[in-house]
């Protein structure tokens, strides 16, 4: 560890300001969501929102006071937690790291995909029907449609009692349209179907994705202290007119009040109408709280770089509890205003499902004109950059200290001339190039999305329970800020909770298996992990891993919390399993 860059190590350069910029990242991912929310959990979508922001608060404190224990580590809390688990199981350990990055990392390939979907729209749109060149376009080739056309006789088979000459204007403008569309904009070079996975489509999204992939890549590579930089001039021009929208409603009376009372569940996800609180109506609830959770959980990305604060002492701390307060102000605000100015019809729209249309949607709360909307158009974007880049910060660096630790394999604990962890920044880029390709339509989006919070729910789950696994076991070490004990209890309790959140809302977003895919990649993690621990370091972990437990070298310490564990981990997944087989969908 240095102050110099050029050196080859990580460098002590930002404060804890440097890492709150950084995580100021996180309030945008309100927007990547905020759609499929609404579609799942109708008028509760608010609701959803601020119960888990503040599930998310409450757990950083058990966050913050294992971030301080470990002053000299890079990666985040799942790393700090992880060494909890060391003692009671070496895999588990590694499960934790390895859950969080693949719940982290696809950060980068949803937000590419969204982004390209702007791009597409603001360069490459496609016309409406009712446009100038489509219906020029249509009276110079209405000649072509007769009754009789195979395109005609179709539409009118689906749309019964429809008259021929209406059909054929209606077939005639789709044609239209799809003759003016840029090729571009509907290029698909290939696809490829894997079993049991989905689809990967090389097209038009899939190629601007991985432009901006490699542009804040680069970005990256120059270390910690120009990232926040960079971040901190882009969350300001981002989150204030951000704020404004969440304000503006509210103070010009713009909210419909009926839009966000008699709270209950939807008859369906995606119905828009008002249902009621039985088995399937509690099970539409739990989806949300599950999806809601990879977004309001996220700030605790702001200690990934306690390795490089300057007082990692006093900055960690800082920066976990003040991006949690950012956090709850914006995860407040804009689903509360977004959902009392466009209700749920408005919310159902496919445009706010896919992501594409929130900026447009954000200028019209606000009363804007086309100028306002496409400003808003064009700072969606820029919010995605600036989560894009504090998932690419966060993630790599739990790669890197999951290797340093003698996790992960070896090649990612190298960094480069600037401290950044960049062969981890490679692997991340490569990992989500694949996950473009699955997510660049909307069904994949969310297929990918429900799979990693299956990541990042487990993590929080072990994360939890390592507070009160190290008040046991590591009471020796220092502790430089101490979380009240009956928060460790209530953040304990909140992690059979998530448990309950997994087992019963992954099964909501339209895919059965979304568990079990979770489950499998997880697993992934233990073969990685033996070869690293058996093969490459002989079955010991490296002697620095053993130093910040203040133990041995090669000695692991006593077990002083006995079974206790053991006994959180099979309690948790009683709960999981009990709550998938116990809430269903609404029939």
């Amino acid at each position: 560890m240095t102050t110099e860059i050029g050196s080859g190590q990580m460098v002590r350069a930002p404060s804890w300001k440097g890492a709150f910029w950084v995580a100021a990242g996180v309030p945008p991912l309100v927007l990547f969501s905020i759609g499929g929310i609404a579609g799942t959990t109708g008028k509760l979508a608010f609701a959803v929102w601020m119960i888990s922001m503040v599930m998310g608060f409450l757990q950083s404190f058990t966050y913050a006071e294992m971030a301080g224990m470990f002053g000299n580590k890079s990666g985040g809390t799942s790393v700090y937690g992880a060494t909890a688990w060391l003692r009671y199981g070496k895999p588990i350990a590694p499960l934790s790291v390895w859950c969080n990055w693949f719940a982290w990392s696809p950060v980068l390939s949803l937000g590419c995909a969204i982004a390209a979907g702007y791009i597409l729209n603001a360069l490459f749109p496609i016309p409406l029907a009712d446009s100038q060149p489509v219906l020029d376009w249509v009276t110079a080739n209405l000649a072509s449609f007769t009754a009789d056309s195979e395109a005609v006789m179709a539409y009118m088979a689906e749309n019964a009692g429809i008259a021929a000459d209406e059909a054929i204007k209606a077939v005639a403008a789709s044609a239209g349209v799809e003759a003016l569309t840029p090729w571009f904009r509907v290029y698909e070079a290939f696809t490829i179907t894997i079993p049991g996975l989905g689809t990967l489509r090389f097209n038009s999204t899939f190629i601007i994705g991985v432009v901006l992939m490699l542009i804040i890549l680069a970005i990256q590579h120059r270390g910690v202290a120009q990232t926040a930089s960079a971040q901190k001039w882009l969350a300001i021009i981002v989150l204030v007119p951000l704020l404004l929208v969440g304000l503006v409603p509210i103070f010009t009376g713009a909210i419909n009040w009926m839009n966000v009372t008699n709270l209950v569940p939807p008859t369906a996800a995606y119905s828009g109408v008002d249902g009621e609180w039985n088995i399937g109506g509690w099970t539409l609830f739990l989806g949300g709280m599950y999806i809601a959770a990879w977004s309001t959980y996220g700030f605790e990305t702001a200690v990934c770089y306690t390795r490089e604060l300057k007082d990692p002492k006093t900055d960690t701390f800082r920066a976990i509890f003040y991006s949690g307060l950012l956090c709850a102000v914006f995860f407040f605000l804009i689903p509360f205003s977004f959902q009392g100015v466009l209700g749920q019809e408005g919310m159902l729209a496919s445009g706010i499902v896919d992501g594409t249309g929130v900026g447009e949607a954000l200028g019209n709360m606000i009363g804007g004109g086309p100028v306002i909307t496409q400003i808003f158009v064009i700072l969606m974007i820029m919010a995605l950059f600036l989560a894009i880049m504090t998932a690419m910060a966060g993630s790599s660096r739990t790669l890197y200290q999951g290797s340093r630790d003698g996790w992960l394999p070896k090649y990612l604990g190298h960094v480069n001339k600037n401290g950044a962890p960049d062969r981890a920044m490679w692997t991340d880029v490569g990992f989500n190039i694949f996950l473009l390709a699955l997510a660049s339509d909307v069904g994949g989006y969310f297929y990918v999305l429900a799979i990693s919070n299956v990541g990042y729910i487990l993590f929080n789950f072990l994360n939890l329970n390592a507070g009160w696994i190290h008040r046991i076991d590591s009471a020796h070490m220092d502790r430089p800020w101490k979380a009240p004990t009956w928060l460790i209890g209530v953040n304990t309790i909140l992690a059979f909770v998530n448990a309950l959140f997994l087992g019963a809302g992954a099964k909501v977003w339209g895919y059965e298996n979304a568990l079990w895919s979770g489950l499998v990649f997880a697993a992934f993690i233990f073969p990685v992990f033996w070869y690293r621990h058996y093969v490459q370091d002989s079955g010991k972990f490296p002697k620095e891993a053993y130093e910040d437990l203040g133990l041995p070298h090669g000695e692991l310490g006593e077990k002083k919390a006995g079974i206790l564990p053991y006994l959180a981990l099979i309690l948790g997944a009683g709960v999981v399993l009990w709550a998938n087989w116990f809430f269903v969908l609404p029939a």
